[in-house]
């Protein structure tokens, strides 16, 4: 397979499965640790207005649902692609980074040390893990690479 090609198929697969692991770990969160008396999470203007009611250990999932879904999808991506998969993994956090920021812009009374802590922590650093844990070479593969 070209490696141009492959290497979007990785970004591609990367991004399904950083988003697979991401929305799987919000709804367990969201069942293990149920929200705040009074909260609605409805809307996004019904969950920023009941921000407020929020305690630390209600960003616990949605921290590791970041986290966790960039890491995957960066693995995932850096496994697939067959040459610059430091490359493919980044573009994965970047990504994922871009969806970080656009939530900060829509929830503005999350409180700042989540926010902080979720752009600083969650994308990027997690790109380069997920890159860091791939095997470097397609000799590692459970496939055979064309």
């Amino acid at each position: 397979m070209n490696p141009i090609l492959r290497n979007i198929l990785a970004v591609i697969a990367g991004a399904i499965i950083g988003s697979i692991v991401n929305g799987t770990l919000v709804s367990v969160g969201g069942a293990l640790i149920p929200i705040p008396e009074g909260a609605s999470v409805a809307t996004m203007q019904q969950l920023n207005e009941s921000m407020a009611l929020f305690e630390p250990k209600h960003f616990l999932f949605p921290w590791l649902a970041h986290a966790l879904g960039t890491l995957a999808g960066a693995f995932v991506a850096a496994l697939i692609s067959t040459n610059r998969k430091l490359m493919v993994a980044l573009i994965i956090g970047g990504l994922f980074l871009l969806g970080g920021i656009y939530m900060v812009t829509i929830l503005p009374k999350a409180p700042m040390w989540f926010n902080g802590a979720d752009l600083l922590f969650a994308y990027l650093p997690m790109a380069w893990l997920g890159y860091k844990l791939a095997p470097k070479h397609d000799k590692k593969l459970p496939f055979k690479s064309a």
